[in-house]
């Protein structure tokens, strides 16, 4: 990981101007507007290229949100005024870390306040596909439902199936306690076990290789980071390991998977199902998965609720605080010195 440097924990002189890419919760823009020199966006509407640059050369702290994407040239085209970038949200791929670092950039994230409100959707498409509820609420709206059927809609029981959590972060661990409660088996790839105290807990067993624990689950769910290591991590191939019938869930990134392999697989019949909060190049979404009955399609609302998104932006602001008094924010994302 790129080392931080010391000077951009300076102090600023007068009142630091901060400027916000999108809409924010009311209260936390109105206390941000108290404390700071800041230029907000009621409008929410995505800032263009051009647009982040122009406002990252016209501030002292950046507060961004996964929306926009800020790669090193636009880095380098930023000046010399901004120190801090105060992330809106855990998730830092759209950030070019290291650009950051050699500018001398301290970045922040808001790591935490979204785990349980990620961890219920996808609990939700964890039950939701397997037992067809996409496709009954559309069936019903409709107006073609002719009344309960012994074989109408059967979908699959959850009690007894292995669950593979891919990524046994905070989201994956939060993932793992609901399924407990449902009789799930759980089954998880991570970079390294848990500690043992912390599978008892959960109930869960390690698998060392990724393609293992695909081959054994009956619903796979993904919560890792997108990286150059896990960018289409789920593709034809790994597709081809699974279990004819498995359900695959994803809120984490959209490019976790490989889309064109995705729709083999469920035109092929290999799939029950998929539930889908995030997509590649967000906010479109390929209209081939829009065609499947059995694919629950989401906004990537799994950080949208009201509690979450005011404690991400008051972790903001204390960030901004600690680091505008000298002191190393606590969600500082960059740890040591260059």
């Amino acid at each position: 990981m790129p080392k931080q440097p010391q000077d951009s924990q300076r102090r600023i002189e007068g009142t630091p101007r901060v400027i916000v890419t999108r809409h924010l919760m009311p209260s936390v823009e109105a206390r941000m507007e108290e404390l700071f020199d800041c230029r907000l966006n009621r409008e929410d509407r995505p800032m263009s290229r051009d647009e982040l640059v122009a406002a990252m050369q016209d501030c002292d702290i950046l507060v961004p949100t996964v929306t926009d994407t800020i790669d090193g040239e636009m880095i380098a085209a930023a000046g010399d005024r901004l120190r801090l970038i105060a992330n809106f949200g855990a998730g830092t791929d759209h950030l070019d870390l290291r650009a950051c670092a050699e500018r001398r950039i301290m970045v922040t994230n808001t790591p935490g306040v979204f785990t349980d409100d990620t961890a219920d959707i996808a609990m939700e498409m964890i039950i939701g596909v397997p037992r067809r509820v996409r496709e009954g609420v559309a069936l019903v709206r409709r107006g073609e439902w002719t009344g309960w059927a012994p074989s109408h809609l059967l979908g699959r029981k959850l009690g007894g199936k292995v669950l593979g959590i891919v990524g046994m972060g905070r989201i994956g661990q939060a993932v793992a306690h609901r399924a407990k409660a449902f009789g799930l088996e759980i089954a998880y790839h991570n970079r390294k076990p848990l500690p043992e105290a912390v599978e008892r807990m959960f109930g869960a067993r390690y698998v060392a290789e990724l393609d293992d624990l695909l081959a054994e689950a009956d619903i796979v769910t993904l919560h890792c980071p997108h990286t150059k290591d896990t960018h289409d991590l789920i593709d034809a191939r790994r597709f081809a390991l699974m279990k004819d019938g498995v359900s695959l869930i994803n809120t984490a990134r959209g490019e976790l998977v490989d889309i064109d392999a995705l729709v083999d697989a469920l035109e092929a019949g290999k799939l029950a199902g998929a539930g889908l909060d995030v997509y590649p190049n967000e906010p479109e979404v390929d209209p081939r998965l829009l065609a499947f009955p059995n694919v629950m399609t989401l906004p990537h609302i799994g950080s949208a609720t009201i509690e979450g998104r005011e404690a991400s932006g008051e972790k903001i602001i204390a960030n901004i605080r600690f680091w505008i008094d000298g002191h190393r924010p606590p969600d500082q994302v960059l740890d040591a010195l260059v």
